[in-house]
């Protein structure tokens, strides 16, 4: 039988309950384990995380909301990532880490073997953060490193900060998503954003809604798309001080591009394709496993769902 999804939201977690995830977990019948925003035990979290740390099978792990709620947990998780060796995709969204938190975990993070697709959005961090961030996007030639990172709705991150990763991100050879929405970035560092997306050879996907933006980092977008060739297929420039028509030019540049990219691949052969799909787990898996009463029958994990618990946790 395929490894199936357990799925949990805003619970408090018995201890039975905690039992069943470990010993699904250490059958390696799970794929997906998310018990976003649940209340569980500092002794209970440290099961699951033994029960991480011994699966095979886990790619994607949810524990957004306020579930790695205290520093013993960060380093519960970091002992767990150390062991396991096949996470793709991990969610900490509205943990409230702290640089302290990232530096706990870094160890574990930057030398995971399979983790691809990291969010960190509304975990309180700064500069520090941005630092061990930048080493999980090597330039061209290095290790792989991330393809998906969220830093939504992390305030305290300096413009230095936001700078020193627009550097990254412009030599990243794997990122492919970056969502920075909901930071107050400003166009200064929406201009060095789109040096970086002229720069990247990968990414697809930046997300900058509610970032503060006005028609200048607009313009320098729209420039952009139009007089040079980029890998970008979509971004996000909602909740802005942008004009709509400046929003729609730069959207209908960018699908004429992705267009002309399918017609290119269709006249080399129906075997080749524009671009290389994605190798870590999608944010849409089907398939699920009963706990108890709790469990869903199917799966459906997008970055608007982010969006919307990092408006949940700053109720």
């Amino acid at each position: 039988m395929l490894p199936g999804s357990i799925q949990i939201t805003g619970e408090a977690l018995s201890c039975a309950e905690v039992k069943d995830i470990c010993d699904s977990l250490k059958e390696n019948s799970v794929r997906l384990l998310s018990v976003r925003g649940c209340q569980l035990s500092d002794r209970d979290f440290g099961r699951v995380c033994r029960g991480v740390a011994e699966s095979h099978s886990l790619a994607q792990l949810n524990l957004n909301l306020g579930v790695v709620s205290t520093i013993g947990r960060t380093k519960h998780l970091a002992d767990a990532l150390k062991a396991n060796r096949s996470i793709q995709t991990l969610f900490l969204h509205g943990s409230p880490l702290l640089d302290a938190g990232l530096v706990t975990l870094n160890g574990a993070l930057s030398t995971h073997p399979s983790l691809v697709s990291l969010d960190l959005g509304d975990c309180m961090l700064g500069d520090e953060a941005i630092r061990i961030i930048c080493g999980m996007l090597p330039p061209d030639g290095a290790k792989s490193g991330l393809k998906e990172l969220t830093l939504s709705a992390n305030p305290a991150i300096s413009s230095q900060g936001w700078a020193r990763l627009a550097v990254a991100v412009a030599h990243s050879s794997q990122l492919r998503v970056l969502n920075l929405d909901y930071n107050p970035l400003g166009d200064h560092i929406a201009g060095m954003l789109a040096v970086s997306v002229a720069s990247s050879r990968t990414l697809e996907v930046l997300d900058l809604e509610g970032t503060g933006l006005t028609n200048q980092s607009a313009q320098i977008f729209l420039d952009m798309v139009e007089n040079y060739p980029t890998s970008l297929r979509a971004l996000v420039l909602a909740e802005n001080d942008i004009s709509p028509e400046l929003q729609q030019q730069i959207s209908d540049l960018l699908s004429e591009g992705e267009e002309e990219e399918e017609k290119d691949g269709e006249a080399r052969g129906s075997s080749v394709t524009p671009r290389e799909k994605p190798s870590w787990v999608p944010h849409s898996i089907t398939g699920s496993k009963r706990l108890g009463q709790k469990g869903s029958t199917e799966i459906h994990i997008s970055h608007a769902l982010f969006k919307r618990d990092h408006l949940l946790f700053t109720k």
